[in-house]
C-alpha cells in the first residue's frame, strides 16, 4: 500500500496512468492542429480532462514520481499534459483539499511530506471503522457473495506481481470498497475509501513501496476472503489488523 521536475526528453510519469499526451482543451490551448491531425470530432469538456489529470496526478503520487517536499507548477505540468494550466490547477486544488499537496503562493503546489505517525493514525482510524464492520459481515453474508469478490482480490495480486504501484493502489481500494459495500452503508464506503487513499501516499522517508511488500499485502486479500467465507472471526480480525499495520511500513 503504498522526482523533481520532469526533464526534457524523458517520458512524463503520467503516461503510465493512461492520459493521452495530445489532450487539448478548446478555448484554453492554442487550438491549431497539424495537417496530419484531423480536427477533433467533438468538443472535449474541460471537466473530463480535469478528471483524467486528477487520476494521473494521484497515480504519480502513489508511484513517488511527484516527490514529497517538491514544488510543481501548474503551467509546467500542463505543458506535459498538452493542456492549459487551468485544468491542472483545478486538479491540484482538489488534491490540496484532500491533503496530498499544499498551495505555495506564486509558485505552485508542494507535495505534502508525511511521517510514520500520520500513517499510523490513519491505520488506527481505518481499523476502528473496518474491523467491526467486517466481523459483522463475516457473520451475516453468505459465502457465495464473498466468492464474487475473488477476481478483485486476484487483481491486486496481478498488479503486485509486476510492481505496478498505481494499479495496485486502485485495485486495493476497489477490493476494500466491494467488501464494505456489502454493509449497504454508502457513507461508510465513502469515508473508508478516502482514509484508504490517504494511507497510500508515500512517506518522505520511503517514497516507493517494494514489489515484495505489495505481494505480501495482496496475499492478505485472498486470505481474508477465505476467512470470511469460512466465517472464522478470529482470523478475520487478525488479518484485517495485520493488513493495516503492514500498510504502515
Amino acid at each position: 500500500m503504498e522526482q523533481g521536475r520532469a526533464r526534457e526528453g524523458v517520458r512524463p510519469p503520467y503516461a503510465s496512468a493512461g492520459i493521452p499526451q495530445d489532450v487539448r482543451v478548446p478555448e484554453q490551448t492554442r487550438g491549431e492542429h497539424t495537417h496530419s491531425e484531423p480536427p477533433a470530432p467533438r468538443v472535449v469538456q474541460r471537466h473530463s480532462v480535469r478528471g483524467q489529470i486528477l487520476d494521473a496526478l494521484r497515480a504519480a503520487l502513489v508511484d513517488g514520481e511527484l516527490a514529497p517536499g517538491q514544488v510543481y507548477s501548474a503551467p509546467a505540468l500542463g505543458a506535459r499534459f498538452g493542456v492549459s494550466a487551468t485544468p491542472v490547477r483545478e486538479a491540484m486544488q482538489q488534491l490540496a483539499i484532500e491533503g496530498a499537496v499544499e498551495v505555495v503562493p506564486n509558485r505552485g503546489f508542494r507535495v505534502s511530506e508525511r511521517g510514520p505517525r500520520e500513517l499510523a493514525e490513519l491505520a488506527e482510524v481505518r481499523a476502528l471503522i473496518e474491523v467491526p464492520v467486517m466481523l459483522r459481515l463475516a457473520r451475516t453474508v453468505p459465502a457465495g457473495n464473498w466468492c464474487v469478490l475473488r477476481p478483485l482480490a486476484e487483481a491486486t495480486v496481478a498488479a503486485a506481481a509486476v510492481g505496478d504501484r498505481a494499479s495496485y493502489a486502485e485495485s486495493d481500494r476497489a477490493f476494500h470498497r466491494a467488501v464494505l459495500a456489502l454493509s449497504g452503508n454508502q457513507q461508510l464506503v465513502t469515508v473508508a475509501d478516502e482514509l484508504h487513499r490517504r494511507s497510500q501516499w508515500p512517506l518522505v522517508s520511503n517514497p516507493a513501496t517494494r514489489r515484495a511488500d505489495l505481494l505480501a499485502d495482496a496475499s492478505e486479500h485472498t486470505a481474508l476472503l477465505d476467512a470470511l467465507i469460512a466465517r472464522d472471526l478470529t482470523v478475520v480480525q487478525s488479518l484485517v489488523r495485520e493488513h493495516f499495520t503492514g500498510a504502515e511500513g
